[in-house]
C-alpha cells in the first residue's frame, strides 16, 4: 500500500515544496524540493506534525532532499523541528536523506545538551518568593548573630591576653582606617556642613534669625551627620576593602591554611580589623564634626555676613557635652557594625573571582543598612533617656 500526499499550497511559485509520502504502513517520507533559504516562502512544519499525528501506524520517519537546489539554516531549523516531533512520538528517524552538512550540524547540536537554567520560564509565585526571602533573611540573621558571638568571644580572649593577634597587622589596619581615610572624610564632612548651612540659611533668613545657622550646623554635625557620614564613607571604603581582602584569601584557600595550622581566623584576621575600625571611628567622627562646623562657618561668614567670634560663641553655646557624647557613642557602634559586615561577607565569600565582587557589594549594602537601622534605634533610646 502506498499513499502520496502533495501539499501544493506550501510552495510559492515553485520556489520550494514539501510532499508527504506514505509508501509503507509504518513509514513516512518527507520529500523536499526547491530552494530552502531564509527569505523564501517556505512550508510550515505544522503540516508535517499534523501528518505524523494523523498516521498512528507510522513507526519510521525519513527524508528525501534530492530535489533541494539550495539550503541554509532554514532547512536545518525545519529538519530539527520535525526530528524533535518524531522523537517525542517515539518514531525511528532516518536522517540519511538529508544533506551531509545538515546531518553534521544536527549531530553537533545534539552533542551539546541545552542548558536548563537559561530559559525565561515561569518564576515562582509571589508567595514562594516571599517565603524564600524570609528564609534567606533568617539565615543571614543567624549567621550574623553567630559571627557577632565569635567576635565577642575573641575580644574576651584578647582582654585575657590569650588572643593570637599580630601587632603589625593591628597597626597597619589603624593606618588604613585612620590616616588614609582623612582626605575623603575631610571633603565629605566639609561639604555636608556647607549644605546644612545653606539649607538652614534659606529658611532662617526669612525671619532674621541667621545666627541660628550655627546652632543647626553644630547640633546636626555632632549628634547625627558627623558620625553617620563618616560611617557611610567607611562602609564604602573600608568595609568593602575588608570583604575583598578576606574574600580573596578565601579564594586562595589561605583561610583554610590558617585553620590547618591551628590559627583561628576570627582572632588572626577579624579581630585586628574590628578593633582598628572601632578605635578610629570616634577620632574620625571628631574630625568630621570639626570640618562640618567649619563648612557651616564658611557659609555663615561669607553668605550671611556673620562675625567669626559671634559664630564661634553661638556654636559653643548650642553644642554641649551630651551632643558630642551621643555622636561618639554612635560612631563606635557604627564602626563595629561596618567591620562586622565587611569581615562577615568576606568570610562567607565563595571560591571564584565573581564571588569576591559580590562579597564587597554585600558588605557595603549590609554596612549601610546596619548604620541607618542602628542610628534610628539609638536616637530613640537617647530621647527616652533624655540624653
Amino acid at each position: 500500500m502506498s499513499a502520496h500526499t502533495v501539499v501544493p499550497e506550501l510552495g510559492v511559485q515553485d520556489t520550494c515544496a514539501m510532499v508527504i509520502d506514505h509508501p509503507a504502513e509504518d513509514l513516512l517520507v518527507l520529500r523536499l524540493s526547491g530552494a530552502w533559504r531564509i527569505g523564501e516562502a517556505l512550508p510550515s512544519p505544522d503540516v508535517a506534525r499534523q501528518a505524523i499525528s494523523q498516521t498512528p501506524g507510522a513507526r519510521r520517519l525519513a527524508f528525501d532532499t534530492q530535489g533541494v537546489t539550495a539550503w541554509d539554516s532554514r532547512l536545518l531549523a525545519f529538519a530539527g523541528q520535525i526530528i524533535t516531533e518524531g522523537t517525542a512520538r517515539q518514531l525511528t528517524i532516518d536522517r540519511s536523506g538529508l544533506p551531509a552538512g545538515v546531518r553534521q550540524l544536527l549531530d553537533l547540536a545534539a552533542a551539546v545538551p541545552a542548558r536548563q537554567d537559561t530559559g525565561a520560564g515561569v518564576g515562582p509565585s509571589w508567595l514562594a518568593r516571599f517565603g524564600l526571602g524570609g528564609i534567606a533573611f533568617a539565615q543571614n540573621a543567624i549567621a550574623m548573630l553567630a559571627f557577632l558571638g565569635e567576635a565577642a568571644l575573641s575580644v574576651l580572649m584578647l582582654l585575657r591576653g590569650k588572643a593570637r593577634v599580630r601587632r603589625i597587622d593591628f597597626l597597619q589596619f589603624l593606618q588604613d582606617c585612620g590616616a588614609q581615610a582623612l582626605p575623603i572624610v575631610t571633603l565629605i564632612s566639609f561639604l555636608v556642613g556647607v549644605i546644612l548651612a545653606y539649607v538652614g540659611a534659606i529658611q532662617l533668613r526669612q525671619f532674621g534669625a541667621q545666627i541660628y545657622v550655627a546652632d543647626l550646623v553644630g547640633i546636626a554635625m555632632t549628634r547625627e551627620m558627623g558620625a553617620m557620614m563618616t560611617a557611610i564613607i567607611m562602609a564604602g571604603r573600608t568595609g568593602a576593602a575588608f570583604a575583598a581582602q578576606l574574600g580573596t584569601m578565601q579564594v586562595n584557600e589561605e583561610i583554610d591554611a590558617l585553620t590547618t595550622f591551628g590559627m583561628p581566623p576570627m582572632q588572626f584576621l577579624v579581630l585586628p580589623r574590628l578593633l582598628a575600625l572601632a578605635l578610629m571611628m570616634p577620632l574620625l567622627t571628631l574630625y568630621a564634626d570639626l570640618l562640618g562646623i567649619l563648612g557651616g562657618a564658611t557659609v555663615g561668614l561669607g553668605l550671611l555676613q556673620l562675625g567669626g567670634v559671634q559664630y564661634y560663641l553661638r556654636t559653643a553655646a548650642a553644642v554641649d557635652l551630651h551632643d558630642l557624647s551621643a555622636g561618639l557613642i554612635k560612631s563606635i557602634v557604627f564602626g563595629i557594625l561596618v567591620a562586622i559586615a565587611g569581615c562577615l561577607r568576606g568570610m562567607e565569600c565563595g571560591r571564584s573571582s565573581a564571588a569576591v565582587g559580590r562579597a564587597a557589594t554585600a558588605a557595603v549594602v549590609t554596612g549601610i543598612v546596619s548604620i541607618i537601622v542602628s542610628d534610628a534605634l539609638l536616637t530613640v533610646v537617647f530621647d527616652l533617656l533624655g540624653f
